[in-house]
């Protein structure tokens, strides 16, 4: 389909981008993993720029509890793939309305270890949006919408360090959050691929919290 020209850059990209160019980790060969897809979607206004939909899941769930993500989840048997699960799980999350939404393509499959995740990216223009808001609270603690602005400023960047494993990654400080693990990954490397980066300072490393490290302990490597 044809996109804005503002996210035609991305829609480039999900053309030509392969696997090893997005990830480090590449989902098992034999298709092993939970099979799931989140959605990247974009839009934009006068008044706030492009923007992304993020949300934060709730503390009581299982997985990535309490950690900022992109809507999205586990593919069911009734789903025809992973763009009708991200758009179903979106629907259920945030509450908005998918009438709205186009697709415009995918990005790699990418895994995330810990819990066992196959994960397809989906990328979507939302040409009319909606209200959205936490649908249910068990599952989604709050719904935000991030300016891209926000994202590429470099004040804003910053690398996240895993007390337990020593690990460090990328990070973003937008909308009062802490933005850490496999979405600041995701964004991490669209933002550099798609040549919306700006020069920003890599000494700066955070430690996630006490509670953070211990809601990302609980998370359950079935997928669950």
């Amino acid at each position: 389909m044809r996109v804005p020209e503002w996210l035609a850059p991305v829609a480039r990209l999900a053309e030509t981008i392969r696997p090893e160019d997005f990830a480090a980790i590449l989902p098992p060969q034999d298709g092993g993993g939970r099979a799931s897809a989140v959605l990247l979607l974009f839009w934009r206004d006068d008044e706030r720029g492009v923007q992304i939909l993020l949300i934060e899941r709730s503390a009581r769930l299982r997985s990535h509890a309490g950690q900022p993500a992109f809507p999205g989840g586990a593919l069911d048997s009734g789903d025809a793939g992973p763009v009708a699960a991200a758009l179903r799980e979106t629907v259920e999350e945030t509450g908005l309305d998918p009438a709205g939404v186009e697709v415009f393509g995918c990005l790699p499959d990418l895994f995330i270890p810990v819990s066992n995740y196959r994960v397809a990216p989906v990328l979507a223009w939302w040409r009319e949006p909606s209200p959205v808001h936490a649908v249910d609270s068990a599952e989604v603690a709050a719904v935000h919408a991030v300016r891209l602005a926000d994202l590429v400023n470099p004040d804003n960047r910053l690398h996240v360090r895993h007390a337990a494993s020593g690990r460090v990654m990328p990070g973003f400080a937008v909308n009062g959050m802490l933005v850490w693990g496999f979405t600041a990954g995701v964004l991490d490397h669209l933002i550099r691929l798609v040549g919306w980066e700006l020069p920003w300072s890599a000494e700066k490393v955070v430690d996630l919290s006490d509670e953070a490290l211990a809601l990302a302990a609980r998370t359950d490597p079935s997928g669950g």
